[in-house]
């Protein structure tokens, strides 16, 4: 019967190879998170203004319910975006500095 090797599966290859991945994922994953939040702000303007036009014309407690239950469901993703926002900038020079000092430690090491 033959043997087979059974190697050992990791989540990366290397570490260059997942700070290059995420190096390249990272401004997605940035930019998609303002423009969700500007999205977001946009409905919660469109929501509190038609909130405004359809209590002039008096509105029924359903709908007062449902225009507040979705303000509040955009205030609170407007909320989280903008954390997600200040992670991503916050981590993006954190991993600036690492891509660079990896990128040296591979010129040193290729040059001895």
């Amino acid at each position: 019967m033959s043997e087979e090797k059974h190697e050992k599966t990791y989540p990366v290859r290397t570490l260059h190879d997942f700070l290059s991945e995420l190096d390249r994922e990272w401004s997605k994953f940035r930019t998609g998170s303002l423009v969700s939040m500007i999205a977001s702000g946009v409905l919660l303007v469109f929501f509190v203004l038609r909130f405004l036009l359809l209590a002039l014309k008096r509105l029924d407690v359903m709908d007062t319910m449902f225009l507040v239950f979705v303000a509040i469901f955009l205030i609170y993703s407007i909320y989280a975006l903008i954390g997600q926002y200040r992670f991503f900038n916050k981590w993006e020079r954190r991993m600036g500095l690492l891509l660079h000092l990896e990128e040296e430690l591979m010129s040193e090491k290729l040059g001895e």
